[in-house]
């Protein structure tokens, strides 16, 4: 069990880390009252999008989660099986939550941000780089968190031995792989539209229409542009960083 404790710790303490950083950064400052109702609207447009995006992508998922059970029916030699959709459907949830994490203490600092650049640059620069910290240590330690979970599942229900010790069937690695890509296309590919969409539209609705520079409070389009930043630039990425790593 030591190939299991010692990534399961590792990731475990990597999460604490996240918790204790995301405690700091919401006990920053939010600024005033507009700051923070500004915050507050592209919280509710980024969450708003990633549940649309997700049950979308919940559709698709579990077609393809049942065409791997079928697998077995295609032939002998496909290792493709039910094993391998609950490794897929593993993979696409630890890629749906590393983006949601990095989503959500992204829309929440910003305004803490800003409020703390009234103080100088060195405090702004704290919450802004905790709040990075907190995303990419996410992605570590969920991957790791999943694979574990996978060569765990693996163990009990398709395990392989190997000189009389029970290790766990590392080909449910590939569902698990295929999973978070699947997630992570969606993720980068559709927030990356929106977030060009909302971006196109602002500059059109602002600079051309209206005459007004650009990102100007005036217009209402630039809260989807900033929806956009963070649907597709912390949440598609952080999806997208997990799928690589893994």
């Amino acid at each position: 069990m030591g190939e299991i404790l010692v990534p399961a710790g590792a990731a475990i303490i990597g999460l604490l880390g996240v918790v204790f950083l995301i405690v700091g950064i919401l006990r920053a400052n939010p600024g005033n009252e507009k700051m923070r109702e500004l915050s507050r609207t592209i919280q509710e447009g980024a969450k708003t999008f990633l549940y649309r995006e997700y049950r979308t992508v919940a559709i698709l998922v579990t077609v393809v989660a049942i065409f791997l059970c079928l697998g077995p029916l295609l032939g002998r030699n496909v290792q493709v099986n039910w094993q391998t959709a609950i490794a897929f459907v593993i993979g696409v949830l630890c890629s749906a939550l590393a983006g949601w994490i990095g989503m959500s203490i992204a829309t929440r600092s910003n305004a803490r941000t800003t409020q703390a650049a009234t103080r100088g640059l060195r405090p702004a620069l704290d919450i802004s780089f905790s709040a990075g910290a907190v995303t990419g240590l996410s992605v570590v330690c969920v991957a790791f968190l999943g694979l574990v979970v996978v060569y765990l599942v693996s163990r009990v229900i398709n395990p392989v031995i190997v000189e009389g010790r029970i290790m766990g069937n590392p080909l449910m690695v590939n569902g698990y792989a295929m999973g978070a890509s699947l997630m992570a296309l969606f993720a980068r590919a559709g927030g990356g539209i929106y977030t060009k969409g909302a971006d196109m539209g602002a500059d059109l609705a602002g600079k051309v229409e209206a005459g007004i520079p650009e990102d100007d409070p005036r217009n209402a389009a630039v809260i989807a542009d900033n929806v956009g930043d963070n649907v597709g630039d912390v949440a598609g990425l952080g999806a997208d960083l997990l799928e690589s790593y893994v």
